[in-house]
């Protein structure tokens, strides 16, 4: 990086249309602003980009669609959304532009935009390397610089020719040493073995495996009665369509927490959770865990025409042989999740094998993501 930064005042665009990449904005500008303090933070983002000194133009809510979810109802506004940004920054073009996730909505302006000389960012790498590969080359023509969460993601890049930074996984960079027992005490939890349950965060996701991993739990109470099981609601919506897919709980020592899932996978000592973020989040925390996912029949059918990959879970992809069990479609049953948690239960010194190899995934991602992104950015500013 250049010993002096310029003085005169730049602008930077963002669009991040999630809560994760609310967050990442967030952080990216809070150390953007160490090194630019007269810079000015705009574009489409979140409540922690705002705070951070992001105006916001448009709230990332109206750009953020999970699968086709109300992709029908929020169509036009998004493409119209879109077009106005484009116009925006063709006419008064931004220093650099911050794509943050969402790429469906993300690379068709970074290749707009970069088409009229701004530099542009993509940070959170799509997941090219594991399905849709076809993609790297609308990514090529859109990205001036790919931000990488993860080690091989660099390397990915590399083989293709895209300017690529591993940054590391801000998650990482977040996690803080506890206790479990003090971590208990604040959940009001009891001290025997802890098992949590997290069936996910979407409706649909919570409907297909809420079954499956009740009766697993079941099946392990049977087995030892000393058992107990904690799970956090991701939300209200999630926990109606919890109550609706569980039907009578009674039977089952369940302790329900609204929000919290980090501080119950901190908390337990074995987790059964749906394949997502929480699969890397309970590995950085340091908990086993037992991956399990079931889409619908087209859905899937897709993805395994679509894929390059034999995992789903993040951690396997990270670790130099895959640890942890994925129960996936027809084989997410109650039998094979108990079955799964049993074999931990029955071999501690596998589980602590795990941990272990946990923590070189943590050291792995514990780069400082923020300094590195906006290394980055600051570089490509004085370049341009």
């Amino acid at each position: 990086m250049p010993a002096t930064e310029p003085q005169i005042p730049v602008e930077i665009a963002f669009v991040a249309g999630e809560t994760s990449g609310d967050r990442l904005g967030a952080g990216l500008i809070e150390e953007l602003k160490l090194h630019l303090p007269n810079a000015r933070f705009v574009g489409v983002g979140g409540p922690k980009m705002e705070q951070a000194g992001c105006e916001i133009l448009y709230r990332m809510d109206r750009i953020g669609v999970i699968g086709l979810d109300g992709l029908k109802d929020k169509l036009f506004d998004i493409l119209r959304i879109r077009k106005t940004l484009f116009s925006k920054w063709s006419e008064s073009p931004p220093a650099v532009f911050v794509g943050i996730d969402v790429p469906d909505f993300n690379l068709v302006l970074e290749t707009k935009l970069k088409k009229q000389g701004v530099p542009t960012v993509h940070y959170v790498s799509p997941t090219v390397w594991a399905w849709r590969g076809y993609r790297i080359h609308k990514i090529k023509r859109a990205v001036s610089h790919m931000l990488a969460l993860f080690p091989f993601e660099e390397k990915f890049y590399q083989q293709h020719q895209i300017p690529v930074t591993c940054v590391g996984h801000p998650l990482a960079d977040e996690l803080k040493p506890v206790e479990k027992e003090s971590t208990r005490a604040e959940l009001g939890l009891g001290a025997g073995k802890l098992v949590a349950l997290l069936p996910g965060s979407r409706k649909n996701e919570v409907k297909r495996l809420t079954g499956p991993i009740l009766d697993a739990a079941r099946l392990l109470y049977v087995d030892n009665q000393s058992l107990c099981f904690v799970l956090p609601f991701a939300s209200a919506r999630a926990q109606k369509a919890f109550e609706r897919a569980a039907g009578d709980v009674s039977d089952l020592p369940i302790t329900f927490v609204d929000g919290k899932s980090r501080r119950v996978l901190e908390a337990a000592d074995i987790a059964i959770l749906a394949s997502g973020t929480a699969s890397l989040e309970a590995a950085l925390i340091g908990t086993p865990h037992v991956v399990v996912y079931r889409l619908s029949a087209l859905s899937y059918w897709l993805m395994r025409r679509l894929r390059h990959v034999d995992h789903y879970a993040m951690p396997n992809h990270l670790l130099p042989s895959p640890m942890v069990p994925e129960l996936i479609q027809e084989n997410a049953t109650a039998e094979n999740i108990y079955k799964a948690v049993q074999a931990y239960l029955n071999t501690p010194a596998r589980m602590e094998e795990i941990r272990l190899a946990f923590h070189q995934i943590f050291q792995s991602l514990k780069l400082n993501a923020d300094k590195r992104a906006a290394e980055t950015i600051l570089s490509l500013i004085h370049e341009s």
